[in-house]
């Protein structure tokens, strides 16, 4: 999962979340012992549904998980963590720093406040919101080839159909649910790939909808097109 001359940044990032991550309030200290079976490696696997040399935004990073371990997993990927929290970007960052991450950069802030500034050919996530909420922070900033790619638990099904309102409304495809990492963890990692039905009408803002015209979901309008970043 880690290429041979990265895994001494993995090894150096676990040994951060187990000693200042537990300090701070980032991981439980239930958690340092099964760091890399149920942290590390359950997000290590992610990196199989990334496209080569992607800009990946990870939403909601907290300490990092996610977004660092793929970012430490691949370096051919440019990785952007976005996490409102002070104390975790500032943990982000001193991570970023030690590690010498010249692929990853911190943004302290909410996932809408990019909305209409940037997009990302991947959005990831762990366990931020149930997909109905997930949706609507990230899918604006999905590039129009682009994907959300979150991971999920047991209650992903659920999700996808208590979703499906604001999958249409957003013009989303249909969602595409993988187990990850099953010949190599004990528990594989469920993760949810959503992108855009057609992405030659994706656009943000949406524009004013005129009387008697054909209503379109949010962010979207068929004259003027969201260009990668």
């Amino acid at each position: 999962m880690f290429p041979h001359e990265r895994l001494p940044l993995a090894e150096r990032y676990a040994g951060l979340l187990a000693t200042e991550g537990v300090v701070r309030g980032l991981i439980g200290p239930r958690e340092a012992p099964r760091l890399w079976d149920r942290h590390l490696l359950n997000c290590a696997v992610l990196g199989e549904l990334l496209p080569q040399d992607a800009t990946v935004c990870d939403i909601g990073s907290g300490a990092g998980l996610p977004g660092l371990v793929v970012a430490i997993a691949r370096p051919d990927l440019q990785v952007t963590l976005v996490e409102p929290l002070l104390r975790r970007t500032t943990f982000l960052e001193e991570v970023v720093a030690e590690l010498e991450l010249d692929n990853v950069t911190v943004v302290r802030g909410r996932a809408d406040a990019l909305h209409g500034i940037q997009v990302f050919d991947v959005v990831t996530s762990r366990a931020v919101a149930p997909l109905e909420r997930l949706l609507q922070w990230s899918m604006p900033l999905v590039a129009p080839v682009g994907a959300l790619v979150a991971m999920k638990g047991a209650s992903v099904h659920d999700e996808i159909e208590a979703a499906q309102k604001t999958l249409r409304a957003l013009r989303c495809a249909t969602p595409e649910v993988s187990l990850l990492g099953e010949s190599l963890l004990d528990s594989p990692t469920s993760a949810l790939r959503v992108a855009w039905a057609d992405p030659g009408e994706v656009s943000w803002p949406p524009a004013p909808t005129s009387p008697g015209s054909r209503k379109r979901g949010p962010g979207r309008t068929s004259s003027t097109r969201r260009r990668r970043r």
